[in-house]
């Protein structure tokens, strides 16, 4: 029952980070006007803003004008879900998890911006990237321990915040002088973010993570004919897929690589 709680609670979560998604990058306020439709610019009720059961109900339409409903609505609100799901079995109902819960929505909303626009957003980033910081400390005080060489406990969690940031953003910083196209600017600040968010061993997991699946992705695209050698191809989603599985299950991550 807390699994269905909590999948349900990550809906709603993901409800908002739709919201966050259309709105911020075309600079409007994420309070005001209040959910409407786009098209007839109609207020949408309560009852039409079931997150997944509305979509369902509606038989992807708009109540009054019929226009479509788009399919990333559903889809972010049922994979932030899922994403709560994973987290509760990760953390168990705690603060841990309520925090974990709130970097999940952080990361959804990046990926679904990045993959939209193209976009990083420093509004999104360097405020996160504060908050990270400060939060750092706290990590061990809810139950999670985030080593630091030998050193543990508040002092090296944030150390390794400190050091995971520094080297998430001094890493994709290197590869934007190396190799000039290659990553933009807002790949190197989300690197430092991800680094203060899941500290240095975290931080690498992520990359990891981030390399592989995309390496794959692009090898399978570029087979299948839909991208070309020099294609671009937006990396944020990748780091932020990355840094879910280091925040979800990075210990095992680290355990089978090591163990390989």
């Amino acid at each position: 029952m807390a699994f269905v709680f909590a999948f349900f609670i990550g809906t709603a979560v993901g409800s908002f980070v739709n919201v966050v998604a259309d709105r911020l990058p075309a600079g409007q306020s994420l309070v005001r006007p209040g959910s409407h439709c786009p098209v007839c610019d109609t207020h949408l009720r309560a009852f039409d803003l079931v997150p997944v059961l509305s979509y369902v109900w509606l038989r992807a339409r708009c109540r009054y004008c019929g226009a479509a409903i788009p399919r990333r609505l559903p889809l972010v609100e049922a994979g932030t879900g899922l994403l709560f799901a994973l987290a509760l079995a990760s953390f168990g109902l705690s603060a841990a998890f309520a925090a974990a819960a709130v970097v999940l929505g952080l990361l959804v909303a990046i990926t679904i911006i990045d993959l939209e626009h193209g976009l990083i957003l420093d509004k999104v980033v360097l405020p996160a990237s504060v908050a990270a910081l400060l939060m750092a400390p706290l990590w061990p005080l809810v139950g999670v321990e985030r080593e630091f060489f030998w050193w543990s406990g508040p002092l090296a969690s944030f150390a390794s915040s400190l050091a995971g940031g520094v080297a998430g953003f001094v890493f994709f910083l290197a590869i934007v002088f190396l190799r000039p196209g290659g990553m933009g600017g807002g790949d190197v600040k989300l690197g430092g973010l991800l680094g203060l968010l899941l500290g240095l061993a975290g931080v690498v997991i992520a990359v990891w993570v981030a390399v592989v699946a995309g390496g794959v992705v692009a090898a399978a695209l570029l087979v299948l004919g839909k991208r070309g050698r020099k294609s671009e191809m937006p990396f944020g989603p990748f780091l932020a897929g990355g840094a879910a599985v280091a925040l979800l299950a990075g210990s095992q991550v680290q355990s089978w690589y090591l163990g390989a």
